[in-house]
């Protein structure tokens, strides 16, 4: 058993973390908190034990059915109507319990999520004085819950005065046949009849809950089998499909006729796009929210896959080979930073393939050098979940030296500078222009002024594209680029 649930618990965990990003977008947290929490708690503890103990009470009540048999064989007699009834109101009851149990199972979920996310906005609920207005829904949602577990006690006491009954039958018929027969029957060998009948009452009612219970907390299987059993990702590697070691040397970038969708059966977000970026070049991504911007750099680490069309890096269709094999040679600077629970130099370095001259180099690169050195414990900063203990601007600049650390030759910033302020943004950008030069860079921009002096700029407008040219050029057409331009005061 012990086997067993592991085994269930890793096909949950793995086809949670090979699940593609749509499926995190239509799951609720809570939902995935209560498959790894209370279901596999039931695989790992509850389910052993029902075993456990409902082969003990099958056992016991054969044993005491075969002694009151062998010693009274009348009690055969009665034994059939008793298992008849046993058997309805097991089945009666066992039908109702499993239903219950799996409505309360479905009504925790949305209680965990609640909480995850008040934990999560806590500063906001606190600036909002909402406090009350969260306590109530909490209670609200426990509420419902409570719905569907109250029941569940109501069955299993309708459960226990039907189990008794049977029970008390077969004391009655034990001590009632051993009184018929007593001229042939030795005084200890009826005590031993009645004694055991007796505790009969007890063994049957946990026989009836056990059966009850496994098939209720069978119910946590089939939720974690339904997880584990998820489309899960392209692989990570295929052998025969290897790009070389150095790919990209040039890092030029193609899309032919690319129409992407984020799940089945919704509309398309982008709409066939082709363009064909070089080497080097500059390009910068804007359009109005919608427009499919963050869709389109997605679209280059395989996070949504395509509808129809073809990417291609350096002649190489991304599309065939392994996604560690794209990932790995792809570097992204995401508009909120991401830190982990652990040092800086993990942070920055987490396959510890870099030596601390490399690290302390991308620091000075990232205007990080000065604080990080101020630090007692330099490299081995610890960082809190998320980077709390680090300003917003800091979390950025750390992101910044984890794409120096790698220096791959495509780079997207997928609006990075659009939560930090005018300084530290000049301050990445001068960076990007310096140590970036020779690299592809995509940058979804925030800000206008950022991408001024960029090779080109790509306008999207409702999934397609609407202007692709230098800047200037862009200016003096006077069309999507020129208004946007103009609304941010960078044109008259």
């Amino acid at each position: 058993m012990l086997r067993a649930a592991k085994l269930i618990h890793c096909d949950l965990l793995q086809g949670v973390l090979r699940a593609p990003q749509g499926f995190f977008e239509s799951t609720p947290t809570g939902r995935l908190l209560n498959r790894f929490s209370k279901d596999v708690d039931t695989i790992d503890t509850h389910i052993p034990d029902n075993i456990d103990i409902w082969m003990r009470t099958f056992w016991y009540t054969l044993t005491v059915l075969l002694i009151c048999s062998a010693l009274t064989p009348m009690f055969l007699l009665v034994i059939a109507p008793l298992t008849v009834f046993y058997w309805w109101v097991q089945r009666f009851y066992v039908a109702t319990s499993r239903q219950l149990k799996r409505l309360e199972s479905v009504s925790r979920s949305p209680i965990y999520s609640h909480f995850s996310e008040t934990v999560t906005g806590t500063s906001v609920i606190r600036a909002y004085g909402r406090h009350s207005a969260f306590v109530l829904m909490s209670d609200m949602k426990v509420d419902e819950n409570q719905k569907c577990y109250y029941p569940g006690i109501v069955s299993n006491r309708w459960l226990g005065v039907r189990i008794e009954f049977i029970g008390n039958c077969i004391v009655l018929f034990a001590a009632l046949f051993a009184v018929i027969g007593k001229e042939n029957l030795n005084p200890g060998l009826v005590g031993l009849s009645v004694s055991y009948a007796l505790q009969v009452t007890m063994s049957l009612n946990w026989m009836v809950r056990m059966t009850s219970d496994l098939e209720s907390n069978i119910v946590a299987v089939e939720r974690v089998k339904e997880y584990s059993e998820t489309k899960t990702e392209a692989p990570w590697e295929i052998e025969d499909k290897k790009p070389p070691a150095d790919w990209p040397m040039k890092g030029n970038v193609e899309f032919h006729d690319y129409s992407v969708r984020y799940r089945e059966g919704l509309d398309l977000v982008l709409k066939n796009l082709t363009l064909s970026v070089k080497g080097g070049e500059k390009i910068g991504i804007v359009g109005r929210t919608g427009a499919g911007k963050s869709s389109m750099t997605l679209c280059l680490f395989r996070l949504l896959e395509s509808a129809a069309g073809e990417i291609t890096i350096d002649d190489v269709k991304i599309s065939e080979i392994g996604l560690h094999d794209l990932r790995s040679k792809l570097t992204i600077i995401p508009q909120e930073p991401v830190l982990f629970s652990g040092t800086l130099k993990m942070n920055l370095d987490p396959f510890e393939k870099y030596s601390d001259e490399e690290l302390w180099a991308v620091l000075e690169h990232s205007h990080l050098h000065k604080f990080v050195s101020n630090q007692p414990a330099k490299l081995e900063l610890e960082c809190s979940e998320g980077g709390e203990n680090l300003s917003v601007g800091q979390r950025q600049l750390v992101c910044l030296a984890r794409a120096l650390l790698r220096k791959t030759r495509i780079l997207v910033l997928d609006e990075a500078t659009a939560a930090i302020d005018l300084e530290t943004d000049d301050l990445i950008q001068s960076t990007i222009r310096t140590q970036f030069e020779d690299c592809t860079v995509f940058t979804i921009a925030h800000r206008l002024n950022t991408i001024m002096d960029y090779t080109r700029v790509l306008v999207l407008d409702k999934g397609q594209i609407a202007e692709f040219d230098t800047p200037t050029n862009l200016l003096s057409q006077k069309g999507i680029f020129y208004g946007m331009a103009k609304d941010a005061g960078l044109t008259q």
